[in-house]
């Protein structure tokens, strides 16, 4: 497509150097820390920085190092790229901008003026760019891919995926891989049929949509009511992961719809609450593995999956880890899709076990009803989006916990409406509940948890790991914190005044290792004491 000059588009050139070309840099794990060059700093979905000049030595002497204004309220959900002392975000409502990585100055903003009318569910969130050499991809809130120049914020190509208006949005970093941008569709609380698309980065041409609801024909579509899959959500909003040796593209789907009346939708209604794997060059379906057929409580699967090489029983397999907002941990054979383990990581009411086929054994009376029912975890799940991150130093998956966050769900037929909510329930939330949350620390191969630290409440950060030994995650009440990796000790916190929305980052520059959190409408950059 040629540039835009799209007179809805405003960008603001604030500094005036322009950049240097930016190569194209390898995201597989391990990376060399330097530079954090994707959503999940690897392809395998880590977290997990290779950098240790900030340790379980010295992390207690951590102080700011500079912070910036994103000017917007809300949640503040980026996790910044950052290549050769360049960093680039995203904000609320389509913002985005280029800073110097050393001093946070900014070098543009930008601004994409959005539809007045956006229907979003949770907040006008985006969670970042992705990035092949001088330019930056975004998926924005009206339901739109968009390629843009770093050196200036200038847009290059703008695709129309979907129609904003019915309730098709986007909120997660897009995934590159090879020549293509990979995103998949926000809006599972609106009568959509959600969908993955690959975009080519030259062009912007669609090439490739898997859709997450199968059509007529397709396997997996007798697991809907007839008609019901038209609008039957599975949104997949969250970024996903790849392993470029299969080139396999790993990616979690959400909640049927309505999402919380099955009435309406009677079977599995596959895809739905499952990861995908799929051939990244054509978006054809390997295999997928259903983590809660038939949701009824809002148990998105769209967490992204962590990747990890491991003896398996005394067998070398390829796994996939996920912490599922069912609140079980699983563990999947990558290859074949095929089930390993089911350990609980949150307390639930609403299964009695995970069989052996991997599929849930739902426990009595938890249906919702007109007289209400009440599910633990609530439709926050026991993990929310919020990321996870694994270790290869101590071998542990860490993440963040909810605890007594349950739900009155009261089931209700209801027609669907383009562009209008659909869930079929009231929501309720029972008297005295008191929610809180804990940093929880995972043997993968066993399910087993190792270590916890509780906090005040559920919260919605995410984790970062590092080679410093240390384990990274913010809380609702504005604190960054620092623990041993190994042992969960808490080392560090520093209070910055806002809740944190956001996981963790690391990067070097000029032999200095920063660490960045987004907090209220800040970015803080932290470092140790030193020459800056």
């Amino acid at each position: 497509m040629k540039p835009s000059k799209n007179p809805i588009v405003k960008y603001a050139l604030i500094a005036g150097a322009l950049l240097q070309f930016v190569p194209a840099w390898p995201q597989v794990a391990p990376q060399d820390g330097r530079n954090w060059t994707t959503y999940s700093g690897n392809y395998a979905g880590w977290r997990y920085s290779s950098l240790d000049q900030i340790n379980t030595a010295n992390v207690q002497n951590l102080v700011p190092q500079w912070v910036f204004q994103s000017g917007d309220l809300g949640k503040f959900e980026t996790t910044p790229i950052v290549v050769d002392g360049i960093m680039y975000g995203t904000a609320q409502n389509d913002r985005s901008f280029a800073l110097d990585a050393r001093t946070g100055k900014a070098i543009w903003r930008a601004e994409r003026r959005l539809p007045p009318n956006i229907r979003a569910c949770c907040g006008n969130v985006n969670r970042g760019f992705a990035i092949q050499g001088n330019k930056l991809f975004m998926a924005t809130l009206d339901a739109h891919v968009i390629a843009m120049d770093t050196r200036t914020g200038n847009i290059l190509w703008d695709t129309k995926a979907a129609e904003y208006s019915e309730g098709y949005s986007f909120t997660l970093a897009p995934l590159l891989v090879k020549d293509k941008i990979i995103v998949g569709v926000s809006g599972g609380e609106f009568p959509i049929r959600g969908f993955i698309d690959a975009y080519d980065t030259a062009t912007g041409k669609r090439v490739w949509r898997f859709y997450t609801i199968p059509g007529p024909e397709e396997p997996g579509h007798s697991s809907w009511s007839p008609d019901s899959w038209k609008v039957g959500g599975a949104p997949a909003w969250v970024t996903g992961s790849y392993d470029p040796e299969l080139n396999l593209l790993y990616w979690g789907t959400g909640n049927p719809a309505p999402s919380n009346y099955g009435g309406q939708r009677d079977g599995d209604n596959l895809y739905s609450n499952s990861v995908v794997a799929l051939d990244a060059d054509s978006g054809k379906l390997k295999w997928h593995f259903q983590f809660t057929p038939h949701d009824l409580f809002d148990y998105d699967s769209t967490q992204t999956p962590l990747l990890i090489d491991a003896q398996w029983k005394g067998q070398p397999r390829k796994l996939l880890l996920q912490a599922n907002r069912n609140t079980f941990f699983y563990v999947l054979d990558r290859v074949t899709g095929q089930f390993l383990l089911a350990k609980p990581f949150a307390s639930q009411n609403w299964a009695k076990e995970i069989g052996p086929d991997g599929r849930p054994v739902p426990n009595p009376g938890t249906v919702p009803g007109k007289d209400g029912t009440t599910i633990c975890p609530g439709w926050a799940g026991g993990v929310n989006w919020n990321p996870s991150s694994y270790s290869p130093q101590t071998r542990l998956f860490y993440v963040n916990a909810r605890e007594e966050f349950c739900t009155i769900f009261g089931g209700n037929p209801e027609a669907p409406v383009a562009g209008r909510y659909f869930y079929g329930s009231t929501f309720g939330t029972p008297t005295g509940q008191k929610d809180w949350g804990a940093l929880r620390a995972i043997d993968p191969l066993t399910g087993a948890i190792k270590w916890e630290f509780k906090m005040y409440s559920a919260g919605w950060g995410g984790v970062l790991s590092t080679a410093g030994g240390l384990v990274f995650t913010g809380d609702n009440e504005g604190n960054l914190m620092a623990f041993d990796a190994a042992t969960g000790k808490h080392l560090w916190h520093f209070q910055m005044g806002s809740p944190v929305f956001a996981a963790p980052m690391s990067y070097s520059l000029n032999g200095k290792q920063y660490l960045i959190i987004p907090a209220g409408s800040a970015l803080f950059a932290f470092g140790l004491p030193g020459a800056n």
